[in-house]
């Protein structure tokens, strides 16, 4: 019986997207120093604050390709950036501009900062699969 209880679970689960495995795809990273970091996040009071969801990646040029697993159907926003000295940390200038490539979903932008949950934000259903393009200044 409990056999039965959990592959029904997984085929519900499987059949309406309620928590799959999120494909992502990170582009344009400019070379292979350090590692990428991301963060996928739920709503909007924790947009760039609290991560739903995250990874560590190993830099390398060009595109990266990796999954968040277990992850339930709604509304999300990915930020990314190119750790390249590996601090934890996106290095900024003195006036505050990014000085390590970073991105987030849609390709949002924002005007003197980081775009706006709304903007970065995509409705999940499962199967599709995410891509953003990091910038470099």
């Amino acid at each position: 019986m409990k056999k039965l209880i959990v592959l029904i679970t997984l085929v519900v689960t499987a059949q309406f997207g309620w928590s799959q495995t999120m494909k992502v795809v990170i582009k344009n990273v400019n070379d292979a120093e350090g590692d990428i970091l991301v963060g996928l996040f739920s709503n909007e009071a924790d947009f760039l604050k609290k991560r739903f969801a995250s990874q560590k990646i190993k830099a390398s040029k060009g595109e990266i390709h990796f999954v968040f697993e277990n992850i339930p159907a709604g509304k999300y926003a990915i930020s990314a950036f190119h750790d390249a000295n590996i601090n934890g940390e996106l290095d900024k200038n003195m006036v505050g501009i990014p000085k390590e490539g970073f991105g987030f979903s849609n390709d949002a932008m924002g005007m003197f900062g980081p775009p706006n949950f709304e903007k970065a934000s995509f409705d999940w259903k499962g199967g599709q699969t995410i891509s953003l393009a990091l910038r470099y200044f």
